[in-house]
Protein backbone atom coordinates (compact mmCIF):
# COMPACT_ATOMS: atom_id res chain seq x y z
CA UNK A 1 0.00 0.00 0.00
CA UNK A 2 2.89 2.07 -0.88
CA UNK A 3 2.08 5.43 -3.19
CA UNK A 4 5.69 5.96 -3.73
CA UNK A 5 8.48 4.23 -4.53
CA UNK A 6 9.61 1.32 -2.40
CA UNK A 7 13.23 2.73 -2.01
CA UNK A 8 11.52 6.08 -1.48
CA UNK A 9 9.16 4.79 1.07
CA UNK A 10 12.20 2.93 2.64
CA UNK A 11 14.45 6.38 2.57
CA UNK A 12 11.38 8.00 4.73
CA UNK A 13 11.44 5.56 7.27
CA UNK A 14 15.31 5.17 7.76
CA UNK A 15 15.08 8.98 8.37
CA UNK A 16 12.10 9.20 10.82
CA UNK A 17 12.45 8.60 14.60
CA UNK A 18 12.22 4.79 15.45
CA UNK A 19 9.56 3.31 16.63
CA UNK A 20 9.65 1.94 20.87
CA UNK A 21 10.32 -1.62 21.28
CA UNK A 22 6.79 -2.20 22.47
CA UNK A 23 5.62 -0.45 18.88
CA UNK A 24 7.79 -2.64 17.17
CA UNK A 25 6.46 -6.20 18.98
CA UNK A 26 3.01 -4.93 18.28
CA UNK A 27 4.17 -4.30 14.08
CA UNK A 28 5.80 -7.42 14.04
CA UNK A 29 3.34 -9.81 15.94
CA UNK A 30 0.53 -8.22 14.22
CA UNK A 31 2.28 -9.24 10.66
CA UNK A 32 2.90 -12.83 11.85
CA UNK A 33 -0.20 -13.65 13.82
CA UNK A 34 -3.03 -11.54 13.00
CA UNK A 35 -5.44 -11.05 9.55
CA UNK A 36 -5.22 -8.18 7.66
CA UNK A 37 -2.19 -6.49 9.09
CA UNK A 38 -1.82 -3.73 6.34
CA UNK A 39 -5.07 -2.59 9.16
CA UNK A 40 -1.76 -1.32 11.42
CA UNK A 41 -0.68 2.21 11.36
CA UNK A 42 2.80 1.25 11.17
CA UNK A 43 5.71 3.19 11.66
CA UNK A 44 5.89 6.19 9.29
CA UNK A 45 1.95 6.63 10.04
CA UNK A 46 2.54 6.17 13.79
CA UNK A 47 5.16 8.79 13.89
CA UNK A 48 3.47 11.25 12.27
CA UNK A 49 0.26 10.61 14.44
CA UNK A 50 2.69 10.98 17.57
CA UNK A 51 3.83 14.20 16.15
CA UNK A 52 0.52 15.55 15.66
CA UNK A 53 -0.70 14.48 18.98
CA UNK A 54 2.33 16.35 20.40
CA UNK A 55 1.80 19.27 18.76
CA UNK A 56 -2.34 19.72 19.88
CA UNK A 57 -1.36 18.27 23.49
CA UNK A 58 -4.80 17.03 23.55
CA UNK A 59 -6.33 16.42 27.08
CA UNK A 60 -9.00 13.55 25.16
CA UNK A 61 -8.87 12.05 22.86
CA UNK A 62 -11.39 9.75 20.69
CA UNK A 63 -9.90 6.33 18.42
CA UNK A 64 -12.82 4.73 16.00
CA UNK A 65 -11.10 1.42 15.40
CA UNK A 66 -8.53 -0.04 17.90
CA UNK A 67 -6.82 -3.34 16.16
CA UNK A 68 -4.23 -3.95 17.65
CA UNK A 69 -3.94 -0.41 19.66
CA UNK A 70 -0.63 0.30 17.52
CA UNK A 71 -2.41 4.10 16.53
CA UNK A 72 -3.67 4.44 19.89
CA UNK A 73 -0.32 4.17 21.64
CA UNK A 74 1.06 6.32 19.37
CA UNK A 75 -1.59 9.01 19.51
CA UNK A 76 -1.11 8.44 23.57
CA UNK A 77 2.30 9.95 23.43
CA UNK A 78 1.10 13.32 23.04
CA UNK A 79 -1.75 13.73 25.65
CA UNK A 80 -1.62 16.15 28.35
CA UNK A 81 -0.36 14.53 31.39
CA UNK A 82 -3.81 13.88 32.79
CA UNK A 83 -5.14 13.12 29.41
CA UNK A 84 -7.08 10.47 28.54
CA UNK A 85 -7.38 8.60 24.76
CA UNK A 86 -10.92 6.26 24.55
CA UNK A 87 -10.25 3.90 21.80
CA UNK A 88 -13.37 1.43 20.82
CA UNK A 89 -13.34 -1.88 18.65
CA UNK A 90 -15.89 -3.55 17.32
CA UNK A 91 -13.65 -7.23 17.44
CA UNK A 92 -13.38 -9.17 20.71
CA UNK A 93 -11.40 -11.49 19.30
CA UNK A 94 -7.99 -9.15 19.64
CA UNK A 95 -9.51 -7.71 23.15
CA UNK A 96 -7.25 -10.25 24.84
CA UNK A 97 -3.95 -9.11 23.16
CA UNK A 98 -4.96 -5.53 23.07
CA UNK A 99 -4.95 -5.05 26.30
CA UNK A 100 -2.03 -7.23 26.79
CA UNK A 101 -0.04 -4.49 24.78
CA UNK A 102 -1.59 -1.41 26.86
CA UNK A 103 -0.79 -2.71 30.08
CA UNK A 104 2.73 -2.90 28.85
CA UNK A 105 3.06 0.05 28.04
CA UNK A 106 3.57 3.87 29.93
CA UNK A 107 -0.20 5.12 29.08
CA UNK A 108 -2.08 1.96 30.70
CA UNK A 109 -3.82 4.49 33.13
CA UNK A 110 -4.57 6.68 29.98
CA UNK A 111 -6.04 4.40 27.94
CA UNK A 112 -9.72 3.41 28.11
CA UNK A 113 -10.59 0.57 26.25
CA UNK A 114 -14.21 -0.25 25.16
CA UNK A 115 -14.94 -3.53 23.35
CA UNK A 116 -18.39 -2.81 21.07
CA UNK A 117 -20.61 -1.29 18.42
CA UNK A 118 -18.34 2.74 18.65
CA UNK A 119 -22.01 4.23 16.73
CA UNK A 120 -23.87 3.06 20.34
CA UNK A 121 -21.01 3.73 22.57
CA UNK A 122 -20.29 6.91 21.43
CA UNK A 123 -23.51 8.88 22.66
CA UNK A 124 -22.83 7.77 26.51
CA UNK A 125 -19.20 8.83 26.29
CA UNK A 126 -20.46 12.65 27.14
CA UNK A 127 -16.84 14.28 26.58
CA UNK A 128 -15.60 17.63 24.68
CA UNK A 129 -12.75 15.49 22.55
CA UNK A 130 -9.74 17.72 21.05
CA UNK A 131 -9.12 14.95 18.89
CA UNK A 132 -10.96 12.28 16.98
CA UNK A 133 -9.17 9.39 14.95
CA UNK A 134 -11.34 7.60 12.56
CA UNK A 135 -9.99 4.55 11.14
CA UNK A 136 -13.04 1.95 11.16
CA UNK A 137 -15.84 0.18 8.83
CA UNK A 138 -15.56 2.43 5.45
CA UNK A 139 -19.43 2.40 5.30
CA UNK A 140 -19.94 4.45 8.56
CA UNK A 141 -17.24 6.98 7.87
CA UNK A 142 -19.44 9.96 7.33
CA UNK A 143 -22.27 8.15 10.32
CA UNK A 144 -18.73 8.80 12.71
CA UNK A 145 -18.16 12.10 11.52
CA UNK A 146 -21.48 13.31 12.41
CA UNK A 147 -21.95 11.85 15.69
CA UNK A 148 -18.49 12.97 16.73
CA UNK A 149 -18.58 16.66 15.62
CA UNK A 150 -21.15 18.16 18.00
CA UNK A 151 -18.83 16.69 20.88
CA UNK A 152 -15.49 18.28 18.99
CA UNK A 153 -14.38 21.52 20.47
CA UNK A 154 -13.30 24.29 19.08
CA UNK A 155 -10.23 24.66 17.25
CA UNK A 156 -10.13 20.21 17.62
CA UNK A 157 -9.32 17.93 15.10
CA UNK A 158 -10.87 15.03 13.64
CA UNK A 159 -8.54 12.87 11.44
CA UNK A 160 -9.60 10.12 9.12
CA UNK A 161 -7.45 7.76 7.96
CA UNK A 162 -7.57 5.46 4.70
CA UNK A 163 -9.46 7.76 2.33
CA UNK A 164 -7.41 7.25 -0.70
CA UNK A 165 -8.35 3.76 -0.39
CA UNK A 166 -5.56 2.02 -2.29
CA UNK A 167 -6.36 4.52 -5.01
CA UNK A 168 -9.24 3.40 -5.79
CA UNK A 169 -11.03 6.87 -4.83
CA UNK A 170 -9.98 7.92 -8.50
CA UNK A 171 -10.77 4.99 -10.08
CA UNK A 172 -14.03 5.59 -12.36
CA UNK A 173 -14.32 1.46 -12.33
CA UNK A 174 -14.22 1.09 -8.68
CA UNK A 175 -17.76 1.30 -7.25
CA UNK A 176 -17.66 -0.98 -4.08
CA UNK A 177 -19.59 -0.16 -1.35
CA UNK A 178 -16.00 0.91 0.52
CA UNK A 179 -15.09 2.88 -2.28
CA UNK A 180 -18.09 4.81 -2.71
CA UNK A 181 -19.00 5.79 0.89
CA UNK A 182 -15.21 6.84 1.56
CA UNK A 183 -16.08 9.08 -1.86
CA UNK A 184 -19.07 10.36 -0.08
CA UNK A 185 -17.07 11.17 2.87
CA UNK A 186 -14.38 12.61 1.45
CA UNK A 187 -16.35 14.87 -0.69
CA UNK A 188 -18.80 16.17 2.25
CA UNK A 189 -15.79 17.06 4.38
CA UNK A 190 -14.19 18.97 1.83
CA UNK A 191 -17.38 20.75 1.05
CA UNK A 192 -18.24 21.03 5.20
CA UNK A 193 -18.09 24.73 5.86
CA UNK A 194 -17.53 24.25 9.73
CA UNK A 195 -14.09 23.28 9.35
CA UNK A 196 -10.35 23.70 7.19
CA UNK A 197 -9.13 20.16 5.81
CA UNK A 198 -6.38 19.20 4.28
CA UNK A 199 -5.97 15.32 2.54
CA UNK A 200 -2.62 13.79 2.92
CA UNK A 201 -1.07 11.13 0.51
CA UNK A 202 0.45 9.60 3.87
CA UNK A 203 0.05 5.76 3.42
CA UNK A 204 -3.62 5.01 2.68
CA UNK A 205 -4.81 9.32 3.06
CA UNK A 206 -5.22 10.78 6.11
CA UNK A 207 -7.44 13.65 6.05
CA UNK A 208 -6.80 16.07 9.03
CA UNK A 209 -10.06 18.45 9.55
CA UNK A 210 -9.89 21.37 12.01
CA UNK A 211 -12.88 22.70 13.53
CA UNK A 212 -13.62 26.52 13.12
Amino acid sequence: MHFIDDSLDAYVCQHTSPESDLLQRINRETHLEVLQPRMLSGHFQGRFLSMLSKMIRPEKILEIGTYTGYSALCLAEGLSSKGKIVTIDINEELESRVRGYFESSSFSSNIEYQIGDAMKIIPYLNESWDLVFIDADKQNYLNYYKQVFPHARKGGYIIADNVLWSGKVVQPDKVDKDTLHLRSFNEYISKDEFVECIMLPIRDGLTIARKK
